[in-house]
């Protein structure tokens, strides 16, 4: 009787050291967040610690429609600007098997991209943050954001996007005095199950 129970001791050991590195090496997430909360920087840092490759959407859309985000915005309109984000997305989550994936600021409040990320069982990532907090990014920052202009039409769509936001599986609360590597990090450790020295 104690050799079976032995046994099953070491099994069950031995099932969780494998489930662990399972999940570890193919848990795939997505993070969300308003605008300027940091989550390119944070994708970056993520793949670098998990050495593993990562998506920014804006980017990938940037890229494959030849245009800015704010060129398309401005010359086709919003309504337009989020089919083609929901085009390009479903595009990335079926041919890439990137495990990280930065979505823009309202890519998220879109019921259908939210659809198709469960569909693909990514984990999703809500770096929480202040309005403030994201302001002040959104107003050092070098690119052009043409949903947020100004303050109250940011302020506005921030408050408009948290109950979105939310439905998230993680969130992480951005503290202002965390460096992007150190948040990086804590989901690298929480989500990824990783150990750093």
């Amino acid at each position: 009787m104690l050799h079976n129970q032995n046994i099953l001791f070491v099994l069950s050991i031995l099932f969780e050291f494998c489930y662990k590195n399972l999940m570890n090496n193919e848990t795939r997430i997505v993070l969300t967040g308003f605008m300027g909360v940091g989550k390119s920087t944070i994708a970056r840092f993520l793949a670098s610690l998990l050495k593993c490759d990562r998506i920014d959407l804006d980017a990938f859309i940037e890229q494959n429609e030849r245009k800015t985000i704010a060129e398309i915005i401005e010359t086709e309109g919003e309504i337009r600007f989020r089919q083609i984000e929901t085009e390009n997305l479903r595009q990335v989550l079926i041919n890439d098997k990137a495990r990280i994936l930065a979505l823009g600021g309202g890519a998220w409040t879109t019921e259908e991209n939210r659809r198709l990320i469960k569909e693909q069982n990514l984990t999703t990532v809500w770096l929480e943050s202040s309005f403030e907090h994201c302001w002040r990014n959104i107003r050092l920052s070098k690119r052009e954001r043409p949903l947020a202009r100004n303050k109250t039409h940011a302020r506005q769509l921030f408050d408009e996007r948290v109950k979105f936001y939310c439905l998230a599986d993680w969130h992480f609360i951005i503290k202002p005095d965390l460096t992007s590597f150190e948040i990086a990090k804590k989901i690298a450790e929480e989500v990824f199950s990783m150990k750093f020295d």
